[in-house]
């Protein structure tokens, strides 16, 4: 039987966000789990973000919004210079805290928070980056039950940060695109419940 996840949660920096826009468009319109996603952008400049993954066949998008509760279907992206973290009560914080790993919002904070909330029913997946974000919070989610997952060596831009993931999560599934598509749907399709 196939573990099903509530919340999945993406991590990415530098040669992330193409991988990321080809994962999203692999979803389908009504994807049954919840998707948070951490990328490391500049604080200071525009955030197209939202415009540069949304599409017309991926599921609904937007910005992450302080005590917002987190919905199935729904994919939040992190907002620039903010930690986002996953509260108790399945709600987001938004949060300035320091930095970590010179990044806010951190990939680490969003997963370690994540796996306290959801445990076994969290989903995490650590894309290409040039720093060992998310390493820490993909084991946190190894340490709850939870699905860790890897973009594969081979497949990614900047191998640092999916190498210290693997490092500290070394049972982690490591898988290229259409993997880690089929990994999403595998473990959160609606139309699989």
């Amino acid at each position: 039987m196939t573990q099903r996840v509530e919340l999945v949660v993406i991590g990415g920096s530098a040669g992330a966000i193409e991988v990321l826009r080809e994962i999203l468009r692999g979803l389908p319109r009504q994807f049954g789990s919840a998707v948070a996603i951490v990328i490391h952008l500049p604080p200071d400049g525009p955030n197209l973000l939202p415009e540069i993954l949304s599409g017309p066949t991926v599921p609904p998008l937007k910005l992450a919004e302080d005590k917002e509760p987190i919905l199935p279907g729904i994919i939040y992206l992190a907002v620039p210079d903010y930690h986002l973290l996953v509260e108790a009560g399945r709600t987001f914080a938004l949060s300035l805290d320091a930095r970590v790993h010179f990044s806010r919002p951190a990939i680490d904070v969003l997963f370690e928070t994540a796996a306290e909330a959801y445990g076994a029913k969290v989903m995490g997946i650590v894309l290409s980056g040039a720093n060992a974000d998310g390493a820490a919070g993909l084991k946190a989610i190894a340490d709850r039950g939870g699905i860790t997952v890897v973009q594969s060596l081979e497949s990614a831009e900047m191998i640092a940060m999916p190498a210290a993931a693997l490092e500290a999560a070394p049972g982690s599934f490591e898988l290229n695109v259409p993997g880690l598509v089929a990994m999403m749907r595998a473990h959160g399709d609606v139309n699989d419940r």
